[in-house]
């Protein structure tokens, strides 16, 4: 169980990480924080889509 946990967050981590290092080059870049973490966290690619429009629509 804990193991499971563990191992998602450093997946969202990871994820958003290399959406950073991606999107740099279109001056997109998701600060990764604790709420960030947790929308990837919870919802995988999907809230990585969410994020991705809430801060194209935002900024």
């Amino acid at each position: 169980m804990i193991k499971n946990i563990l191992s998602r967050i450093i997946l969202s981590f990871f994820l958003l990480y290399w959406f950073n290092q991606i999107g740099i080059n279109f001056n997109l870049i998701i600060p990764i924080n604790i709420i960030t973490l947790f929308v990837v966290f919870l919802c995988d690619i999907p809230g990585l889509g969410v994020l991705m429009i809430t801060l194209l629509v935002l900024f």
